[in-house]
């Protein structure tokens, strides 16, 4: 039986070492990617120090946005952990920052709302969410609330495509409605089928499109007769091999034009190997793809903030 046992692990470890498959070129990633450091974000932000009549968005880092929408703080898809992945109690298993977050979750200011698009666990990281006070209102997509309660939050709300929520917070009331985007929602190791979505975000007259995880789609072209939207949030990495649920940033900017938003604030980049192109790719073909329009682009490092202009 050892002896078996002794041949197995070997063939394992040479399979570790030498296969093209890409579980292995996965494995062996993480493993070489144990001792590198995390590089500090670039640019430390000041959001105590940001208007609460104006709409200003903060790149926190990979899909993590901090949003202050005329004084409703709004915090997208929380990841602040050195990883995500399997969290396992004691730690976590899965690809590690390149960059550290903008923020540490005691530095941001009291959060109003946590805004959820899908279970993937680079979206629903549980170690991030069980940091915040366990009433903070809470919207995520169907079948996702088990997810909710693991993370001991309790004020949450689900929303499938097409429904709309109000919440009445302490400086005034935030519309949300789930729109329809292309990815998928299951959360491993489970097979069942969770929700997946983007979002509507309207205040004041005003509206923002958070984009989640999405493929290229014809359904954002229906969403121009619910805008103007003053800025799209945008994913635009982890697009090779995984075109058929991540855009490329040419599609991210067609699909920001097609709702009709005008400036363009790029996410899911720089943080996190999740795919096959190099890390610095995807902003760079997104710069290209609005080279003509470069003022369109809202943010390009972990930590820097912009204020939209005034309609």
């Amino acid at each position: 039986m050892l002896a078996g046992l002794g041949l197995s692990l070997a063939a394992g470890a040479v399979w570790l070492k030498t296969s093209r498959h890409r579980s292995a070129r996965w494995a062996r990633h993480l493993l070489k990617d144990s001792g590198r450091p995390i590089q500090p974000a670039p640019v430390k932000p000041r959001p105590h120090e940001w208007s609460d009549n104006a709409i200003t968005l903060c790149w926190i880092g990979h899909a993590t946005v901090l949003i202050n929408f005329y004084g409703v703080r709004i915090l997208t898809d929380p990841a602040f952990g050195d990883r995500i992945g399997l969290s396992l109690g004691v730690g976590t298993v899965g690809p590690k920052r390149y960059v550290a977050p903008a923020l540490t979750v005691g530095e941001l200011p009291s959060v109003d709302v946590l805004l959820l698009s899908h279970a993937h666990m680079d979206h629903l990281d549980l170690p991030t969410l069980r940091r915040f006070a366990g009433k903070t209102p809470t919207v995520t997509a169907k079948d996702t609330s088990d997810l909710l309660r693991q993370a001991r939050l309790v004020n949450g709300r689900e929303l499938g495509w097409g429904d709309r929520t109000t919440l009445r917070l302490a400086n005034g009331d935030l519309e949300i409605e789930a729109v329809e985007v292309k990815h998928w929602g299951q959360r491993w190791p489970s097979e069942a089928p969770r929700g997946y979505n983007g979002y509507l975000l309207r205040r004041e007259g005003r509206a923002l499109l958070f984009g989640g995880d999405t493929a290229d789609t014809p359904r954002f072209a229906d969403l121009k007769a619910r805008g103007p939207f003053a800025a799209a949030i945008m994913p635009i990495g982890a697009y090779q091999p995984w075109i058929r649920n991540h855009c490329t940033p040419e599609q991210a900017v067609a699909l920001a034009d097609a709702a009709g938003a005008h400036y363009l604030v790029p996410m899911h980049h720089q943080t996190f190997k999740l795919s096959d192109e190099p890390m610095q790719e995807p902003l760079a073909r997104l710069e290209a793809a609005l080279q003509r329009e470069p003022e369109r682009l809202a943010l390009k490092r972990v930590g820097e903030s912009f204020v939209v202009p005034r309609a």
